[in-house]
C-alpha cells in the first residue's frame, strides 16, 4: 500500500468528520448521524482515516455514508489532521467537516454539571483549558464545511438539525431543498442558507378566530393567500429561488435550507413554506418542508 493518501480513490463515499470543542455536543451529533443510517465511528485516530476509507471503498457492504468523531481525545490529532484532511480533499474524497462549538460560559457550565474532566492535558482551570482548546482548533474551524454553535441548542434540537442537514438521499448530483418555517422571536435557524422574512404580510394572529390556529389549517391559509401581495410575492420569490438553485448546484452544493420566518412561526411562515414547497416540487426539485416553531407555546 502506498503512503500517499492521494492515491486512494475514495470518490463515491460521503464522509462527515464531526469535530470541535470538548463539551459542544459531538457525541449527540454522532448519535444523530446513526439515527439517519450513517456508518459511525467515534474517536477514530486520524492517522487511520486513509486506510479506513480504503477498506470501506473495497468492502462489498452498501455503506457509503460515514460519520466519524475526531478531536483532541486522540493525542496525534492536532499534529496530523491538517495534512491528512487536505490530502484527502485534494484526492477527490467528499470530506465534510462539521465543527461544533459553544460559548466559554456554556462549555464551563456543561463540564460543571456532568463533572467530566476536560480532555486537554495541562495546568489551570477548566475555563483555561477551554480557551486553550479553542485556540488550538482555530485552523480546523477555518477548514470546516459547517460550523454549528450549540450554545442555545438542547439535545433534541441538535439531533433535529443534523437530521435536516444530512439525511441521506439517493442521488448525490441533485440539489435537495429543505424549506423550514420559524419564528424570529425564537431565533434564526443556524442551518439556514437563505432566510426570507415574511412579516410584511398581514398577520392572522390579530384575527381572534385565527389566533389559535396555525398555517396548516384552511382558514389561515385562505387569510394569507387571498391577499394580492402574497400571490405576487410568491411569484417573485419562487422566480428568484429557481434562478439561484442551479447556481448553488454548480458550486457543488447538494443540500440547501431555505428558512421562512414570521414573528411566532405559526401562521404566515408556515403557509408560505408549504406554498414554496409545492412550487419547487412543481419545478422538479426534491424538496421537504418542516415547521420548527409551530407547536411552541
Amino acid at each position: 500500500m502506498t503512503d500517499s493518501v492521494r492515491t486512494n480513490d475514495h470518490r463515491g463515499l460521503r464522509v462527515v468528520v464531526v469535530t470541535g470543542l470538548s463539551g459542544s455536543g459531538k457525541s449527540t451529533a454522532i448519535k444523530a448521524f446513526e439515527d439517519i443510517d450513517y456508518f459511525c465511528v467515534d474517536n477514530l485516530p486520524v492517522a487511520l482515516l486513509p486506510d479506513f476509507l480504503k477498506l470501506r471503498q473495497e468492502s462489498s457492504d452498501d455503506l457509503w455514508h460515514i460519520a466519524l468523531g475526531m478531536d483532541i481525545r486522540e493525542r496525534s490529532f492536532l499534529e496530523s489532521y491538517p495534512r491528512i484532511f487536505s490530502e484527502l480533499r485534494q484526492g477527490g474524497t467528499d470530506l465534510e467537516i462539521v465543527f461544533l462549538e459553544a460559548t466559554d460560559e456554556d462549555l464551563q457550565r456543561r463540564f460543571s454539571q456532568t463533572r467530566r474532566k476536560h480532555p486537554l492535558v495541562g495546568e489551570g482551570t477548566v475555563l483555561d483549558r477551554i480557551k486553550a482548546e479553542r485556540q488550538s482548533l482555530k485552523d480546523l474551524k477555518g477548514m470546516a464545511t459547517r460550523v454549528i454553535d450549540t450554545s442555545n441548542l438542547n439535545v433534541h434540537e441538535l439531533k433535529r438539525m443534523i437530521s435536516r442537514l444530512y439525511t441521506v438521499y439517493p442521488a448525490q448530483d441533485t440539489l435537495h431543498v429543505n424549506v423550514l418555517s420559524f419564528g424570529f422571536k425564537y431565533g434564526v435557524p443556524m442551518e439556514a442558507d437563505i432566510i426570507m422574512d415574511v412579516r410584511f404580510l398581514p398577520n392572522p394572529f390579530f384575527v381572534k378566530e385565527l389566533r389559535d390556529l396555525n398555517g396548516t389549517q384552511e382558514p389561515v391559509i385562505r387569510f394569507v393567500m387571498q391577499r394580492g401581495q402574497t400571490e405576487l410575492f410568491l411569484e417573485k420569490f419562487t422566480e428568484l429561488i429557481n434562478y439561484l438553485l442551479p447556481r448553488y448546484r454548480d458550486e457543488g452544493k447538494n443540500y440547501l435550507t431555505i428558512a421562512v420566518g414570521c414573528t411566532g412561526g405559526k401562521h404566515r411562515s408556515v403557509v408560505i413554506t408549504e406554498q414554496l414547497k409545492e412550487q419547487l416540487a412543481g419545478l422538479g426539485y426534491p424538496v421537504t418542508a418542516g415547521h420548527r416553531d409551530i407547536e411552541v407555546d
